[in-house]
């Protein structure tokens, strides 16, 4: 149906035209903002415009005939009349807004004609005679511009609703809208959108919108199933997928950004808490999800930054435990600066304990406490198990922790711990990671000068030393020590100085150093029985060469020099040592004579008696010729009791295996089916 196009029946020419002005200059005030969003597909979510008008409706009739699968609208602009180009997607409005008429002049028919807007479905012709609001709902858009208006932005009518994108009860097209809440929640995790309290951001996907056949809000609703059963790792592979169909919502990240704390990956949830606040600033479930990391992360000042967030309610739980560590952390850095390791050590751990248990830097604050109290191997054993959070996120290396950059302090104090433990070039590396992180610190600056000395101090110490050179090597080494005093290494080496110039007791007192700031220090160890050996103080060199015997039970050496040493022992205290060579085996007795002429010899005889079947025997035996070598001074005899019943009768042995030690002829100890620790204990006690 069409206007006769007769003057008398044009219904107000003028007075529509106006009305028509006055309705485009309310769009042009009200036009809505919006987001834009490349899906990587042409398929895009609808626009959504509002238009309340006051226009006359008249009865029209409309006929498209486009063959594509998206509505269209085509005209042209005559003044001030609006146009839909050509190839863009028709509009949806809100259930509360008003589909106004697209009104045009028809220049050749003279008249007016209001038309709404089309969609067109398969080529199918739709026209619309109504007065009434329509909402015209599309099978399917393409939209080359990818562009998109932000939803629940109505021009002069907004609905009273909040829209939530998400996988509604109908599907138009490639997606469908959901009116109302309609959202389940999930624990902690976020069920529907990310929606702020003011406004819904989505930019990327709208959320729901299916491509290629998959929902995005499915597998999302996936992995919050995944994560509610402890599953994470296949809640992340679930969040990925739907990350990678809708990369701009920011529930997503949230989601994924819990299920990495699951798997213990703190540092990748910071930069997924931090990529869904840039993709909607004012998501509190995230902010308040990143201000938690950060304190596990032992950064007081970012946390409370997102903790308490405008506008929002603070956890109280989550906010004590800041405040908690924030205490612990101030009164470390206050003991740190007067050298109070012992409360620095204290507080580190009470920081660690109260929820900084993913701190790389308290780990090592702990590490550097232990280290200058002398505790070099508990040091070790922090540093191995420092929580490795790289790549670091920007918030995270921008942090300080000491007055210094964070990670530039975790390099500080390796490179004080290589030092100590003789890796010079490894320390010298550590601390010129740290200069290259925070050049501008004057702690920074002032290790990397000392460690850079001492290394050169030690590499002309060994210089010397080797060109026999042995008093101003000393000297060489001093100089290091001046600048690192804990540093086993240098005292070890200035030792063998000592020792080559025939000054034992001082050779003593720095192995003594060195042993002190590392115990089990083998070469220390080494040098300190050699120099008691030299001052004829036996004891004391038996009890390092044991030592050493046990730590480096195939070396030689080692069991030579314990076998010198324990003979001069008993020299010593005038007992009768004759007969006695090193490296003898255990001795097979064969006969009852024998055993009384064998256990009747001055010293210690150890017997293992036993029998070829029993199965403990077969174990304890390999042990016993182990024992041999480690203590050669004493004489060690086997004797099987089926073979020689009258060795068994006149000791009265009925169990096997059975040990006996005796001194001079006299049985001193008896010990029956002992462990091998056991049996050690006792030989070692009456080896002096």
């Amino acid at each position: 149906m069409s206007y006769s196009g007769k003057p008398n029946e044009e219904m107000g020419l003028d007075s529509l035209t106006d009305q028509l002005r006055d309705s485009l200059s309310s769009l042009e005030a009200n036009k809505p903002d919006f987001r834009e969003l490349d899906l990587g597909s042409p398929v895009s979510p609808l626009r959504t415009r509002g238009l309340n008008t006051t226009a006359t409706t008249t009865t029209t009739t409309t006929t498209s005939s486009s063959s594509s699968s998206s509505g269209s609208v085509s005209g042209s602009r005559n003044g001030h009349n609006p146009v839909l180009k050509s190839g863009h997607s028709g509009e949806l409005c809100s259930s509360s807004e008003t589909c106004p008429p697209t009104s045009f002049r028809n220049s050749k028919q003279g008249t007016t004609r209001s038309d709404p807007l089309i969609y067109s479905a398969g080529g199918s012709q739709s026209s619309v005679n109504s007065p009434a609001p329509v909402n015209v709902l599309p099978a399917g858009n393409i939209c080359p511009s990818g562009r998109i208006l932000k939803p629940g932005m109505a021009m002069t009518s907004r609905s009273s609703k909040t829209d939530v994108l998400g996988s509604g009860t109908g599907n138009y097209g490639h997606g469908s809208i959901m009116r109302g809440g309609g959202t389940t929640k999930c624990s902690n995790l976020d069920a529907g959108n990310s929606l702020s309290s003011s406004t819904s951001t989505v930019r990327g996907s709208v959320g729901g919108a299916r491509m290629g056949g998959v929902d995005p809000e499915e597998l999302k609703r996936a992995g919050n199933e995944m994560h509610k059963k402890g599953h994470f790792g296949e809640a992340v592979v679930l969040y990925d997928k739907a990350i990678a169909l809708a990369p701009g919502n920011a529930a997503y990240r949230s989601n994924r950004a819990a299920a990495l704390m699951g798997l213990g990956r703190v540092a990748e949830a910071v930069r997924e808490c931090e990529e869904a606040v840039m993709l909607d600033p004012n998501y509190w479930r995230a902010h308040q999800r990143l201000g938690s990391l950060f304190i596990r992360l032992g950064q007081i000042e970012n946390a409370r930054r997102h903790l308490c967030f405008p506008g929002h309610h603070t956890d109280p739980s989550e906010l004590q435990k800041l405040q908690l560590v924030e205490k612990h952390l101030n009164k470390c850095s206050d003991a740190r600066k007067v050298n109070d390791w012992k409360n620095v050590l204290r507080e580190s751990e009470a920081a660690i304990a109260a929820g900084a248990n993913y701190s790389p830097q308290l780990f090592m604050c702990k590490a550097e406490a232990l280290l200058k109290l002398h505790q070099l191997e508990g040091a070790q054993s922090c540093l191995s198990n420092i929580p490795k959070l790289e790549p670091y996120s920007n918030s995270c290396s921008q942090s300080r922790f000491f007055g210094m950059l964070s990670e530039a302090y975790t390099f500080l104090v390796q490179a004080q711990i290589e030092m100590s433990m003789g890796r010079f070039e490894n320390a010298v590396t550590a601390a010129e990671k740290a200069g290259q992180i925070d050049p501008q610190n004057g702690e920074v600056s002032m290790l990397l000068h000392n460690v850079r000395l001492v290394a050169r101090a030690r590499a002309r110490g060994n210089d010397l030393f080797k060109s026999e050179r042995y008093t101003e090597a000393c000297s060489a080494y001093g100089e290091g020590l001046r600048l690192d005093p804990l540093n086993s290494v240098l005292y070890c080496n200035r030792a063998a100085c000592w020792f080559k110039l025939g000054m034992w007791e001082r050779s003593i007192d720095d192995c003594n150093q060195a042993l002190h700031i590392q115990p089990n220090y083998a070469k220390a160890l080494l040098r300190r029985a050699a120099s008691n050996s030299k001052l004829e103080r036996w004891a004391d060199a038996v009890r390092d060469y044991e030592i050493l015997n046990r730590e480096l039970p195939d070396d030689n050496d080692v069991a030579e020099s314990l076998f010198h040493v324990q003979v001069a022992l008993k020299k010593s205290r005038g007992e009768e040592v004759y007969n006695m060579k090193f490296g003898g085996e255990v001795e097979e007795v064969l006969g009852l004579e024998q055993f009384r002429v064998a256990i009747s010899l001055p010293g210690i005889s150890v017997v293992h008696f036993k029998t070829s079947s029993n199965l403990h025997c077969k174990q304890i035996s390999p042990f016993v010729d182990t024992l041999c070598g480690r203590y050669p001074s004493i004489n060690f005899l086997k004797v099987n009791i089926e073979n020689i019943p009258a060795v068994a009768d006149a000791e009265n042995v009925k169990i096997v295996p059975t040990f006996k030690i005796y001194k001079n002829g006299s049985r001193v100890k008896e010990i029956v089916c002992p462990s091998c620790d056991m049996l050690e204990h006792s030989v070692r006690h009456y080896s002096f």
